[in-house]
């Protein structure tokens, strides 16, 4: 039986259809975030570094391995009985078993130590999210509110474009003058010229983004969120600082350097270690059992296992300075980006309430005064640049206010607010 398929070019084009649909589909900053730490290979790293953290954490926590010994003792290698294993008798064959007994203080601080590598790595693994999120958020951001502004410049553009004819049909109807018809051009090739400059910095913002999210960094973006949804009071600052990933990996550091001390100070007892050995001898002679026990002798500690703890002490001082150190510069620049978005929020609600109306008004009356034949087209050109400057000035507003408020949730982060709708 033969089975015909109708029209199969229709499969391929449905498909090919849907997978462009796809791709112009409008890219969030939410999905942003997600595509970005799914392709973060330092996510990866600081999982994989936690996982063997607590591998080795149930492994230092265990005794050596016992020591196996195999031998043959006082072999004589002369005489008649040269080379011989039963005819003298202080030859031996033995076997022994050592063990070194390790205290459990100090297995359990080597182990306590992998837990606090491990734990480290976590919180290495939640910086190195928080750090993914805001550099991806950033570079779309940076892509979002520029490519706004190119689509400004363009149609100012075309405003431009439909002036300009305007201006040549009073020219040629002898109703304008020639320089009219030169400023508007110039005006226009001005404007050309600052869209060329704003189309390098987007392609150089996308490339910056194409290093987090990849080829979905050529995807058109969707409308910028709102950013009035943070709370800018953020609560308690010290509270806040608490939650940052970043002093939160330097407690870590702490933690781990005050483990360290600790395996320094049980290193200044000595372990034991216990050896059994049987040996045998030949047929005429006794076999024996023989039970050693060994320790070390800390005789200079002063100068060794004293100095050692003493450095492990100073390094846990530096962790501890680092760590306030490192809470101060946060609390500085969460006070500064907060004064930022506060500031930038101020300036946003003047340009859409009376600078960008006084502009448009300004225009208009520009207009009318050269369609009434009582004013000038440069008058004209001198309001469109200030409406084009004004909403340029805007947008670069917001987005000075965007990266604050990026900055402030990378400060701030919570799980489930990274982005405000």
């Amino acid at each position: 039986m033969k089975i015909q398929l109708r029209h199969p070019g229709g499969w391929v084009l449905a498909a090919l259809l849907s997978a462009a649909a796809q791709a112009a589909e409008p890219l969030t900053l939410a999905e942003a975030q997600r595509i970005a730490e799914t392709r973060s290979p330092q996510i990866a790293a600081n999982r994989a570094q936690e996982a063997a953290a607590r591998e080795m954490a149930v492994a230092a926590g265990q005794l050596p391995d016992p020591v196996l010994k195999l031998g043959v003792n006082n072999l004589p290698i002369s005489g008649e009985a040269g080379w011989s294993l039963v005819q003298e008798g202080m030859t031996m064959r033995s076997v022994a078993l050592m063990q070194e007994f390790t205290r459990s203080d100090k297995r359990q601080a080597r182990s306590e130590r992998a837990l606090r590598e491990a734990d480290l790595a976590s919180m290495s693994q939640r910086l190195a999210l928080a750090d993914t999120r805001r550099e991806a958020t950033l570079a779309w951001l940076d892509v979002a509110y520029q490519d706004s502004m190119r689509a400004l410049l363009a149609s100012q553009i075309d405003e431009l474009k439909l002036q300009q004819q305007a201006a040549e049909s009073a020219f040629r109807a002898g109703r304008g003058e020639q320089a009219d018809v030169f400023a508007n051009q110039l005006a226009s090739a001005r404007m050309q010229d600052q869209l060329a400059q704003m189309q390098r910095d987007i392609a150089m913002a996308r490339a910056r983004l194409a290093r987090w999210i990849g080829e979905d960094a050529e995807r058109p973006l969707a409308t910028p969120p709102r950013l009035d949804t943070l709370d800018a009071s953020l609560g308690n600052p010290d509270e806040t600082l608490n939650q940052h990933p970043t002093l939160a990996a330097q407690q870590g550091q702490v933690a781990l350097a005050e483990a360290e001390a600790r395996i320094a100070r049980e290193n200044r007892k000595p372990d034991l270690a216990v050896e059994l050995m049987y040996s045998q001898r030949g047929p005429s002679y006794a076999n024996m059992v023989s039970l050693n026990v060994s320790m070390p002798l800390p005789w200079d500690r002063a100068n060794r296992q004293d100095r050692e703890l003493g450095a492990k002490l100073a390094q846990l001082d530096e962790a501890r300075a680092r760590q306030e150190d490192m809470r101060r510069a946060y609390l500085s620049e969460l006070h500064a980006n907060l004064a930022a978005l506060q500031n930038s929020r101020e300036r946003l609600q003047r340009y859409d309430d009376l600078l960008i109306p006084l502009s448009t008004r300004q225009i208009d009356a520009a207009l009318a005064a050269y369609r009434a034949g009582s004013g000038s087209l440069t008058r004209v050109l001198e309001a469109r640049r200030m409406v084009v400057d004004t909403r340029m000035e805007r947008q670069r507003v917001a987005l000075e206010a965007a990266r604050a408020w990026a900055q402030l949730n990378f400060l701030n982060p919570q799980e489930g607010t990274n982005v405000p709708q």
